[in-house]
């Protein structure tokens, strides 16, 4: 769903051929292969993520498409530990919404950089603005429950807001900001795209309190009949694309 906006944000990056970029949460993999066919053989791709499971999937992953040029590692972004000066690129998408020190992960990435390198986020900047169209109740709730327990996590759904001000401090010069905002209808692949993750997460969010089962199965109906209004549209949570360069 998001390949080609991606795609377009690291050729603004300049990433290229030859290259070492840094995957910055790179959770099972999917930015990550991407990157490596970018980058190619003659290049590399570090992936980290606190997620055993995730790099575990992504080192099989790995090992069976032959992509030597892959280097999986277990890490705590907030602690990440890559050599200064090591990495010509580096990318995070929906990752720093999640952390409870976005400031300390991106002076670490900043770190990494070499010269003139540069680490492209893209980010939520105002979750709550995800839209459904004709109106629910349901849905309301659901987006507000969600929101919070981004915070409630020690997130911030809002985090894009704040990121170049975070990369300026880091030492990097912010050479691109845009907005990323698209409009998905019933019966395409973007209007999946929630959905998946709603129905994934949503469980967890009643089981720990945060939201009621009956609100739940509200938006359960709610949706569905959605899915069947040809006029219904659906507006995606708003994220920005900021690319932060090292100075050379």
């Amino acid at each position: 769903m998001w390949a080609a906006p991606t795609a377009a944000s690291w050729e603004r990056a300049r990433f290229r051929p030859g290259q070492r970029v840094l995957d910055v949460g790179c959770g099972p993999g999917y930015a990550t292969f991407d990157l490596a066919d970018l980058v190619t053989p003659s290049g590399g791709v570090v992936a980290v993520d606190v997620s055993q499971r995730f790099v575990a999937h992504l080192d099989a992953e790995r090992a069976r498409r032959g992509y030597a040029h892959v280097e999986p590692h277990v890490q705590d972004l907030e602690q990440l530990a890559i050599e200064d000066a090591s990495v010509d690129g580096a990318f995070a998408r929906w990752v720093l919404c999640w952390v409870r020190d976005p400031e300390e992960v991106v002076r670490r990435v900043a770190r990494a950089l070499r010269p003139g390198g540069a680490f492209v986020v893209l980010d939520y900047c105002h979750y709550e603005a995800l839209m459904m169209a004709p109106r629910g109740a349901a849905t309301d709730r659901i987006i507000r429950a969600v929101t919070e327990s981004f915070r409630q996590s020690g997130g911030n759904p809002d985090v894009g807001r704040d990121v170049p001000a975070m990369m300026q401090r880091a030492g990097l010069e912010i050479e691109t900001l845009r907005p990323i905002v698209r409009l998905a209808r019933p019966g395409t692949a973007l209007w999946e795209w929630p959905w998946r993750f709603f129905e994934n997460f949503l469980p967890g969010l009643v089981a720990s309190g945060g939201l009621s089962a009956d609100d739940h199965a509200a938006f359960r109906r709610e949706w569905a009949e959605r899915s069947r209004d040809p006029a219904a549209w659906l507006l995606t949570p708003p994220m920005v694309e900021v690319i932060g360069r090292r100075r050379a």
